[in-house]
């Protein structure tokens, strides 16, 4: 398209007195509209046009059909015989010498564009900049854009300051603005551009201004940073009910103004109830949030059922497993609005402005646990199908990790349940031993370990303390656990030394591993402790595999650890274990535990066993209030792993409950034996076991003379049982056996059996003994 020139002819009172052709193309005005007219009238708005003195300047006009039409003119005086000019010429091309291509292109922009003077007044806006501030283009010439068109106070105080700035600097400005349409809910975000006009190197004559909305993008922004603040914010810990606070925290207020989440009973781990009640479905309120303090919108208190109607949206989401949308307006939303209002809980007021809710379904691995809805109100934006989208993304990863919490918690009720069953449940200790135990299960892990501990009473009052540790938690751990219980107490039963005990223990866990790994090379790692007291001699035999050695109180309130070798963890193999013996006095107190105890975070082994050591020191009056010390000393954090703690205080069987003999290998030595036996039991007051003593010693020494081999001892104990021991220099271990009707023998031992409450042998480091405990009378 040609360019258009324009002339006229103007005289020194500002009368127009001439008006081109081309002139007339430009303003759509002909010569006789004009002629003899004002040039101000001529002018868009009250915008005033440069003197004509000027050699160029920028005016804007007002075109026939009252669009505004900017223009560089340029004024040349025509003199006559006066010095004064007696009349001007303007010449002019459209829009600073542009193309009418160029000023149509900027009209028709599809981005707001707009021109401002240095005096922030507008000098020309195109077409989209009139739509977003809903106003005729025409109308914005000469206006400042803040004085009534931004209704916003901060984005006008904004636009006006960077106009200033850009205008007296000459420097361009960027910067985004959020501000709300007078006729829309939901606000808009813009990225704005300004910068400076100039006449060619001149001073700066306008201020040109860009601005580009970028909502849609900003939104998507938002809901992208709302997504991975809840996968970092959500399923923080393995809670159930955490973690439905934590998809409300996420989501209140940025998302929704109130929010709620509610489970399926069963989801929670409690007795399945009715999951209808008539035709609604009832779930449990486990979590709601409010943008508003004190959650006035509730209408269920927390821990309380909630019923939701076939029609309502919650109960929709639910049954067809998808995000249900609804705004005011519509039947489902204000029938479910009037039901939460005539519950008669919360505020109603409060529920008053909603607008718009989500309702999506809790699902993960194809199971629905429960609902979560979203309700705004007020001044937010309603939801749109977007929002849905959202909410989705939001409780899909809110029900996996409820999910997991759910199954966290199962699991560890479970091995609740089975260690439990598998720890003693009430140490009664025998007369050597007062005992007193804690059990400390770690938060932080997942699920319950394999720590276990136990107090196995063995032959002649002696008494067998173990604790041990298996590698891991959960269900699996603590099956091994029991296994490994189980394992020690049958070879407790045989009275086997702790070291030769702790070698039948490892290769038993060496069995395990393989077991378990099949072809591969098992993985399968314990600790333990096996410690033997005997109250008789006062002497503690222990043993350890890969386990912190016990701590020893004595009587004169000094503690300090006992020196021993760790020994390998159970399952290496092939090493050997060391065995250590301590004699102890009457009154010592005897620390075993598990490493949860003195290991943490920050510190190290040797500082946890002398905080162990300084805590036992302290006196208290029961074992028990002990146990408690022990842990608040030690302890001074949540443990990091399960800790088990086992305290013994020693007895001893002094001269006066124990009566020993040295028995010659004659068979005519039996009756004395018998007769001292009597004796003593006289000297006892247990006259009443006479009897069956009597039989037991006559076949047990007779068995010692003819089988075994000397050096022969007789030693009775009087502890909660009657004991009878016979020891010889024989390592051959005896056995019941049936005899036959003619059989001269074979029926001693099965009469000893019969006549007393348990029998058994052990081997010794000089033979074997063979004894047999009866009760005494009441």
């Amino acid at each position: 398209m040609e360019e258009v020139a324009a002339a006229a002819i103007i005289d020194a009172r500002g009368t127009v007195t001439g008006w081109s052709e081309g002139a007339r193309r430009l303003t759509g005005y002909a010569a006789e509209d004009v002629v003899g007219r004002p040039a101000q009238e001529l002018l868009a708005g009250d915008v005033s046009p440069p003197p004509l003195t000027a050699l160029t300047g920028t005016v804007i006009l007002r075109h026939q059909d009252g669009r505004p039409v900017p223009l560089r003119v340029s004024a040349y005086p025509l003199l006559g015989v006066d010095p004064e000019p007696r009349a001007f010429a303007v010449t002019t091309v459209p829009d600073a010498g542009e193309p009418l291509l160029v000023a149509h292109a900027f009209q028709q922009a599809p981005i707001a564009m707009s021109v401002f003077d240095t005096q922030q007044r507008c000098l020309r806006a195109n077409d989209k900049t009139a739509e977003i501030l809903e106003a005729e283009a025409d109308e914005l010439v000469g206006r400042r854009l803040g004085d009534s068109l931004v209704k916003d106070d901060e984005s006008r105080r904004r636009f006006r300051s960077h106009l200033r700035q850009v205008a007296e600097t000459g420097r361009p400005a960027h910067y985004e603005s959020h501000t709300r349409m007078s006729s829309e809910r939901r606000e808009h975000a813009w990225t704005i551009d300004m910068w400076p006009v100039r006449s060619g190197s001149g001073p700066v004559t306008a201020v040109a201004v860009a601005a580009v909305d970028n909502s849609e993008q900003y939104r998507a922004r938002d809901r992208l940073a709302l997504l991975n603040e809840a996968a970092t914010a959500i399923g923080t810990t393995l809670d159930v009910t955490r973690t439905a606070e934590e998809l409300l925290d996420v989501a209140v207020p940025r998302f929704a103004d109130f929010a709620i989440v509610d489970l399926f009973d069963w989801v929670l781990g409690q007795d399945e109830r009715p999951m209808r009640r008539g035709d609604g479905l009832v779930l449990c309120r486990v979590a709601h949030r409010s943008a508003t303090e004190g959650t006035p919108e509730a209408a269920v208190r927390l821990g309380e059922d909630d019923t939701y109607a076939p029609h309502s949206p919650p109960a929709r989401a639910l049954r067809e497993c998808r995000a249900v949308l609804r705004r005011a307006g519509e039947p489902d939303f204000d029938r479910w609005l009037q039901e939460r209002n005539a519950r008669g809980v919360g505020d109603p007021a409060a529920r008053r402005g909603a607008h718009s809710l989500v309702a999506v379904p809790l699902r993960a691995r194809d199971t629905t646990l429960g609902v979560a809805v979203f309700l705004r109100i007020g001044k937010q934006d309603p939801y749109a199908d977007d929002d849905a989208v959202l909410a989705e993304e939001l409780a899909s990863r809110a029900a996996v990790c409820v999910d997991n919490a759910r199954r966290f918690a199962r699991e560890r009720s479970t091995a609740l349940a089975l260690q439990h069953s598998l720890l003693p449940r009430g140490l009664h200790g025998p007369v050597a031993l007062e005992v007193a135990h804690r059990y400390v299960p770690s938060v932080a892990r997942a699920g319950f370990g394999g720590d276990w501990f136990d107090v196995i009473q063995l032959s002649g009052s002696r008494v067998a303390l173990v604790v041990g540790d298996v590698v891991g938690h959960g269900i699996r751990s603590s099956a091994t656990m029991g296994r490994l219980r189980t394992a020690v107490r049958t070879l407790a039963d045989v009275d086997l030394a702790p070291d030769e005990l702790l070698t039948h223990l490892d290769d038993l866990v060496a069995h395990l591993a393989a077991e378990e790994a099949g072809d591969e090379v098992g993985e399968l790692g314990a600790t333990c402790l096996y410690a033997v007291y005997d109250p008789v001699s006062r002497r503690l035999g222990l043993a350890a595999a890969g386990h912190p050695a016990p701590a020893v109180l004595r009587p004169d309130g000094s503690a300090r650890l006992v020196t021993m070798s760790a020994g390998p963890p159970l399952g290496v193999g092939g090493l050997p274990f060391e065995a250590t013996e301590v004699e102890l006095p009457q009154g010592s107190l005897i620390a075993l535990y598990t490493n949860g105890l003195i290991e943490g975070r920050g510190r190290d082994l040797d500082r946890g066993a002398t905080e162990l050591c300084r805590a036992l020191e302290v006196p208290r009056d029961s074992l028990d209030a002990l146990c408690d010390t022990v842990l608040t000393a030690v302890l001074s954090e949540e443990p990091g792993d399960d800790v088990a703690l086992l305290l013994a205080r020693t007895r001893a069987l002094g001269a006066d409950r124990v009566a020993t003999w040295d028995v010659p290998a004659d068979p005519a030595q039996v009756a004395a034996a018998r007769q001292q036996a009597i004796e003593r039991l006289a000297r006892w007051g247990l006259e009443e076991t006479a009897f069956v003593t009597e039989l037991v010693v006559s076949e047990l020494v007779t068995n010692a003379i003819r089988y075994g081999g000397p050096p022969i001892q007789l030693r009775l104990i009087r502890d909660r049982s009657l004991i009878c021991e016979v020891s010889d220099g024989s390592s051959t271990s005896p056995h019941l056996r049936r005899a036959h009707a003619f059989d001269e023998g074979g029926r001693g031992l099965l009469l000893v059996a019969q006549l007393t409450q348990r029998w058994g042998s052990r081997q010794t480091d000089e033979g074997k003994t063979i004894w047999a405990e009866q009760p005494l009378p009441d």
